[in-house]
């Protein structure tokens, strides 16, 4: 494995100390998948899968030093963001996206599994204004894209017409996440301004998806990373999610994590 084939994927995000979401998913997911994950911390969360209790931020000086420190050396090949929380972090953010000028996977986290606000309401309109249009793919669930587009979602058509809105902000590409749109199947679209492509399976009846939205962001990052096109990393990410769904391991009395290691431990 040569140093260009690894795949340096840069995190900008919040810790969970659960271990199921935020950081410690991305770099499990980053690992598993053949390439090499940095981080810059945004935040400390002391969490579980019961919920989070507590949440202390840090300062975007801090962040900005954590990456530019690994832009400097390390590098990076593409960059994933998830909880970035207050109005001058996401400002922050744009910057170092711009310094670094390599693909970014914007996971715009805005609230955890258990209901906690992760994203100040404040920093929605820094986050649709300036990491939108920095965002090589844009990872939202329905209620995110809700927030974010004003549009109400319950359908497949609504995810595509708020996808068509977020494309229209600047998004080179979009992935609608389609986990809390009713009914059997779950559906993901894949949108850029060339078409569309869709992911699709069986609903997983299962509490254990905590981390799942980390999950499928740093996996697509560490595809672009790699090289594999915007199509083929989503669809490798979205497979492997699938299996860490299915492979979850039940820790935890609320939302459990997945298993990141599901495909280390293949016969």
């Amino acid at each position: 494995m040569t140093q260009s084939s690894l795949g340096r994927v840069l995190i900008i995000a919040g810790s969970d100390s659960g271990g199921g979401a935020g950081v410690q998913a991305d770099i499990k997911t980053v690992t598993a998948l053949g390439g090499y994950a940095a981080t810059a911390i945004t935040a400390i969360t002391a969490q579980n899968s019961l919920g989070v209790q507590g949440i202390q931020p840090v300062s975007p000086a801090m962040i900005a030093l954590q990456a530019r420190a690994v832009l400097s050396d390390i590098g990076a090949d593409a960059i994933k963001t998830g909880m970035l929380g207050a109005r001058d972090v996401v400002e922050t953010v744009a910057q170092i996206l711009d310094e670094a000028r390599v693909p970014a996977v914007i996971d715009p986290v805005m609230v955890a599994k258990g209901g906690a606000a992760l994203l100040d309401p404040n920093a929605v309109d820094a986050l649709r204004a300036l990491l939108i249009p920095r965002a090589a793919l844009f990872t939202p669930n329905a209620p995110e894209a809700e927030v974010l587009t004003g549009l109400t979602i319950a359908t497949a058509d609504d995810l595509r017409r708020a996808g068509e809105r977020l494309l229209e902000a600047g998004a080179r590409a979009v992935l609608m996440k389609g986990g809390h749109v009713p009914g059997e199947t779950v559906t993901d679209i894949l949108m850029t301004p060339g078409g569309e492509t869709s992911f699709s399976g069986p609903r997983l009846e299962t509490r254990h998806t905590h981390g799942t939205g980390c999950t499928l962001a740093s996996a697509c990052a560490a595809g672009l990373a790699q090289g594999l096109t915007l199509s083929d990393a989503v669809a490798r990410a979205w497979a492997y999610v699938a299996e860490a769904i299915r492979h979850a391991p039940g820790f935890g009395a609320g939302a459990g994590p997945l298993d990141h290691g599901w495909a280390l431990r293949r016969p």
